[in-house]
């Protein structure tokens, strides 16, 4: 559960998590999206929240491979990273999912 998803948790204040598999290329594509014009602020948001999404993660899973050796001192660590993470996944899945309802009215109203 290494793939990075999208979260804009550079707006929020909150940390993001990782963890939906077949979406490697959103982190790339973010990061491509950065070159220059008016929307280079936006995409560069949207780059420090993946990769925010990234550190995330790892984090938790760090955790937790240390709790399963029984070489962290305070399982509170991971207990806390780990709901950091599921917010930060419940924050990624309703801001795509948002994006995708507007992409979708948007065509609907094309036709």
């Amino acid at each position: 559960m290494t793939s990075p998803i999208g979260a804009l948790g550079a707006i929020s204040g909150l940390s993001a998590v990782s963890g939906i598999s077949g979406v490697d290329g959103i982190a790339g594509a973010a990061k491509a999206a950065t070159v220059s014009g008016p929307n280079t602020d936006f995409a560069g948001m949207l780059s420090r929240g993946l990769e925010s999404v990234q550190a995330s993660q790892s984090k938790a899973s760090d955790l937790a491979v240390q709790v399963a050796n029984g070489t962290l001192q305070d399982p509170a660590q991971y207990t806390m990273a780990s709901t950091e993470a599921a917010l930060g996944l419940q924050l990624t899945m309703a801001i795509r999912n948002k994006a995708v309802e507007a992409f979708q009215e948007i065509m609907r109203m094309q036709a």
